[in-house]
């Protein structure tokens, strides 16, 4: 029987995998770093945080995650002319000291087993509109072209500087980033402005973590994104996670499997709400599996880590992952 991490990497690179990925199996992720320790998040239910780049975030109970808080007294950046003035930018460089006890928690995981995998988010895109509200940070890719790259630009150097430190202390096997691209029906931004503003941005990120020893880069954007997969490919995205089922995905393995894998095709809302149902996760797990094969893809919520909003129900698709492992393969 193969290992998780080997049993992922056959099935990313068109091998002969045992069974199905079952959802982040191989992935020990590590969110942790002396950044995210001084990087203050909400607890679900819990009162609105300011996190360290000056966003107030909230985390309502029932809800898949925290969100920016958008009235005009908590945006940040006010003025996308004159951003500079607005933004402070987190310190990710801390002295050896404060990184040793991340660093000893990391050298417990067996990397045989599992890939070591710290979890970056939010991405550019988000990290903007989080700065800027989303309805200004659209309107502004038209009107202040110039400003928006010189903003991205900086996230991107910040984003440089961070991955620098993670890959010296964790030297990772995997990267686990978030940016949410789309809604479920169409991305925020066509391609060809997509490719303009955020993709040199990518690939010289991601570049930078493959050149220092990752070998996956797993992105997830719960969104349709169909469209920007060319780019995800040569922007160096092993892994799609959070592929939903508005994007076509047994005709995006047909198209690019062996370039790039999809991780998805079961969407958190259909099994993932109050009052879910076995037979609503059954009837998911099944289609998923039976639509989209077992090359260059891995059944999976599209809700961005090993978890639920609702509890049991994380465990419960894992469960039936591992039945229709039993059937095809």
């Amino acid at each position: 029987m193969l290992t998780k991490k080997q049993n992922l990497l056959e099935t990313i690179r068109g091998g002969s995998p045992d069974r199905y990925v079952n959802m982040y199996e191989a992935f020990k992720i590590c969110k942790d770093t002396p950044y995210f320790s001084n990087n203050p998040a909400p607890v679900k239910g819990g009162p609105n945080v300011v996190n360290a780049w000056g966003v107030t975030l909230s985390f309502p109970e029932n809800t898949p995650g925290a969100f920016p808080v958008h009235t005009p007294d908590k945006i940040v950046i006010k003025d996308i002319t004159h951003w500079r003035d607005y933004l402070t930018v987190p310190q990710v460089k801390y002295p050896e000291s404060v990184w040793e006890p991340y660093i000893a928690e990391v050298e417990k995981i067996d990397r045989n087993e599992y890939f070591v995998t710290p979890m970056v988010y939010p991405g550019l895109f988000e990290q903007t509109h989080y700065l800027m509200e989303i309805q200004e940070c659209l309107v502004s890719f038209y009107e202040e072209p110039e400003a928006m790259h010189e903003l991205i630009d900086c996230l991107t150097e910040w984003e440089l500087a961070y991955a620098e430190e993670i890959c010296r202390h964790y030297h990772p096997d995997a990267l686990f980033h978030h940016d949410d691209w789309g809604s479920q029906i169409s991305t925020f931004l066509s391609p060809a402005m997509f490719e303009e503003f955020y993709f040199p941005a990518y690939k010289q990120i991601y570049g930078y973590y493959k050149e220092h020893g990752v070998q996956v880069i797993m992105h997830h954007s719960d969104s349709f994104a169909a469209t920007l997969v060319p780019m995800m490919i040569d922007m160096g995205i092993d892994i799609w996670q959070g592929v939903m089922n508005s994007n076509n995905i047994p005709e995006l393995i047909q198209k690019y499997g062996g370039q790039i894998t999809f991780m998805g095709g079961i969407d958190s809302a259909t099994v993932d709400y109050p009052g879910w149902t076995m037979e609503d996760i059954k009837r998911e797990t099944e289609k998923a599996c039976r639509e989209c094969g077992n090359r260059f893809f891995i059944p999976c919520t599209s809700q961005g880590g090993p978890f639920s909003t609702f509890p049991g129900v994380y465990q419960a698709v894992a469960d039936e992952i591992d039945r229709q492992s039993q059937i095809y393969f």
